[in-house]
């Protein structure tokens, strides 16, 4: 899926710039247009994949493993857990800043970098898992390729700062409509997940409920909240917001986030699988 970031990458070059208004306009284009495309490829697969018949699941399974990313989400978390093994805080920094969070990481501690990789783990298993399951269950292929193209141009545009505070406005408020019902879902997965891995599942529904609305986004406290109760350890991001209430989190905090991550992965595919077999056998 690296052609959507290209393309979006064209389009801000090309269009950012003039006024809030102009930029606005310009930023909607941009993203409606890229999106659009997105969802067309995502259909042209699907109707692939219709017309070969049993051999077009395969198509249509690596089509929609394309909007997955859990894998390297996890490998990026893990690669910054290496770096804060190795006491390479700088490098631990650079990684994290890089790879998992858009906030400035030159003057966190080890504390506070395991902090922002077990929040991503935990915000992004919306992005990564649920929203693409979701919007494929409800609109196949376009969907999947939709969401995966909104959510990017959010990734890219939607910053509050400099002319992206306008050009990246309607990417940033699509894309959390978008995560409305996901990131909900992902939440009571990771609860369930935290029970059956040996975390705190109770834990993580009491942070979830108590401290999901900390966060300037609608959505991103829902499963970071679980996931801070979870792990029992306090996630706090410096003059925006403290959820949880444990000790700050460890180097073996980010395995733990990971592996409670992928346990909640599971248990939505493995519900969208059935709900899309179940579907299909009545349709």
């Amino acid at each position: 899926m690296a052609w959507i970031g290209t393309a979006l990458g064209a389009g801000r070059d090309r269009l950012c710039r003039g006024g809030p208004a102009r930029l606005v306009l310009a930023g909607a284009t941009v993203t409606l247009v890229v999106t659009g495309i997105a969802a067309l490829a995502g259909g042209a697969l699907a109707h692939v994949a219709a017309v070969l018949g049993p051999a077009g699941l395969v198509l249509e399974a690596l089509a929609l493993k394309m909007t997955l990313s859990a894998r390297s989400l996890a490998a990026a978390a893990r690669g910054v857990g290496r770096d804060l093994e190795r006491n390479d805080l700088t490098a631990a920094r650079t990684a994290v800043g890089r790879h998992l969070v858009s906030r400035s990481t030159v003057t966190l501690d080890a504390s506070r970098v395991a902090s922002a990789a077990v929040e991503s783990v935990a915000e992004n298993l919306t992005d990564a898992i649920t929203a693409p399951l979701l919007f494929y269950l409800a609109f196949g292929l376009p969907g999947a390729f939709a969401y995966r193209a909104l959510n990017t141009a959010d990734a890219m545009l939607g910053y509050r700062e400099g002319a992206l505070e306008h050009f990246g406005k309607v990417a940033a408020r699509l894309d959390d409509l978008a995560n409305l019902a996901p990131a909900r879902l992902g939440a009571l997965a990771l609860v369930v997940a935290a029970a059956l891995v040996g975390a705190e599942g109770r834990r993580a529904w009491r942070a979830m409920w108590r401290d999901h609305a900390r966060t300037s986004s609608p959505n991103a406290g829902w499963t970071m909240a679980a996931m801070a109760g979870a792990l029992g350890v306090r996630l706090e991001k410096p003059g925006h917001y403290v959820l949880g209430n444990g000790r700050l989190p460890g180097v073996c905090d980010i395995e733990a986030a990971i592996r409670v991550m992928k346990a909640a992965a599971t248990l939505i595919t493995a519900m969208v699988a059935g709900l899309a077999f179940v579907l299909r056998a009545v349709i």
